[in-house]
Order: structure tokens, then sequence, then C-alpha cells
């Protein structure tokens, strides 16, 4: 393997590798959405 393959390997491992690092830190760091009470708001309005 010559010098240009090695480079362009390390380059292309390390933008993934980054971009793949990005991606689990947005998913770690999200806060989590209010989420509504499903039982109280699928209950039957009361007469």
């Amino acid at each position: 393997m010559n010098g240009t393959a090695l480079t362009l390997m390390v380059v292309v491992q390390a933008t993934v590798l980054c971009i793949t690092g990005y991606f689990f830190y947005r998913v770690l760091t999200t806060p989590p959405k209010a989420e509504p009470d499903s039982f109280s708001e699928n209950d039957e309005q009361q007469r």
C-alpha cells in the first residue's frame, strides 16, 4: 500500500468516526420530549 492510499484510508476512517461520534452525542444529550398522559387523554368525556 502506498502513502497516498494509506492517507486516504486514514482520512476517510477519521471522518466516519467523527460523524458517528457527533450523532451519538446528539442522541445522548437531546432532552426527552414531554409525552402526554395517554390514559387521561384517551378517557371518554364524563357527562
